[in-house]
């Protein structure tokens, strides 16, 4: 009799919220696949599953038993790390509200729709097939919502975001414990950090838009480095910002910007990276920080649009008047 095979659901490493609640919405939407955590998840998300953890599905990559893995659906991401299991047979399915941004092998498939989070997709299908929810799994996936829309403000956030908010409230979602986990004091670390950058910032003016440069080094592993670019965002209040950190053998990149004239997502595309036009990452391997910075700061410019144009405010077919 032929050996069973496995169906995982995977997301990309320092998930996010977003990131491990689609995993669960995926995994009750899809009875028999299971959700693998990734090996590293943001703090915050830990100290969630640290405490509801065991009344939520996930397993780590060390406990699944030997199988070989036929399917694999892929959430919040669209490429995979290594998972004991994977044959050149595998199939996978992107589940991602980023636009597809790579040519896909032979036998992966690719859904994802414009909406502010990979969770709200989702859970539209949970509320479709009128899935039922604990407490716990509907306040997981509204801070996954929450945490991708900065909890419904971000411009990113679509009616489909707010109504599968709704939704999640009515199953039961805790708001008082979202305010709990999505503002999480920074670690010492990244204090440190935060600092650092905060002395590096310079501050420029491109195309009439203020956009925010900081570059420093941190000191050993840093998680989330994302978390104190949001500090510095709110901080500055930029049009976009771009923060480098270094670490030992490479240079991580965030890229966030407020407008539509600013596409935060090409320029991580253009060092190797990707995500959307508002919220972007790369990582640079080889290379000293300020060679990067100085990169970023010629190619800038080909990603900025005018605020304001000239042909937007003038007048058309102008009148004149004689001397007298």
């Amino acid at each position: 009799m032929a050996e069973e095979g496995l169906t995982l659901i995977l997301t990309h490493e320092n998930a996010d919220f977003d990131a491990v609640a689609a995993q669960l919405a995926a995994a009750r939407l899809y009875p028999g696949a299971i959700p693998v955590l990734p090996r590293r998840v943001n703090r915050n998300v830990r100290a969630f599953l640290n405490l509801y953890g065991d009344q939520l599905p996930f397993l780590r990559a060390e406990d699944l038993i030997r199988r070989p893995v036929v399917q694999v659906i892929l959430v919040d991401a669209q490429t995979m790390a290594t998972v004991r299991g994977l044959t050149p047979q595998t199939a996978v399915r992107i589940i991602d509200h980023h636009p597809l941004a790579r040519d896909l092998p032979p036998g992966w498939t690719y859904y994802g729709e414009p909406v502010g989070a990979t969770t709200t997709l989702l859970v539209e299908g949970l509320a479709e097939r009128g899935v039922a929810l604990t407490w716990v799994e509907a306040t997981f996936l509204l801070l996954g919502i929450y945490e991708d829309t900065g909890s419904l403000t971000y411009p990113s956030t679509t009616p489909r975001d707010l109504r599968a908010a709704a939704w999640l409230v009515e199953r039961g979602a805790n708001l008082a414990l979202l305010s709990e986990f999505l503002h999480h004091p920074l670690s010492e670390a990244q204090r440190r950090l935060h600092e650092r950058l905060l002395a590096s910032a310079e501050t420029l003016e491109i195309a009439g838009h203020s956009v925010v440069i900081a570059a420093a080094r941190a000191d050993g592993f840093m998680e989330e480095v994302s978390s104190v670019a949001h500090r510095l965002r709110d901080l500055f209040e930029p049009a976009a910002l771009f923060v480098l950190v270094e670490f030992d053998g490479h240079v991580q990149m965030v890229c966030r910007s407020t407008t539509d004239d600013i596409d935060a997502g090409a320029v991580a595309a253009h060092f190797g990276g990707g995500g959307h036009a508002r919220a972007a990452a790369a990582v640079l391997r080889g290379r000293p920080l300020a060679e990067i910075r100085e990169e970023l700061l010629r190619v800038l410019p080909r990603h900025v649009r005018p605020a304001v144009t000239v042909a937007e405010i003038m007048s058309r077919g102008v009148r004149v008047l004689p001397p007298d």
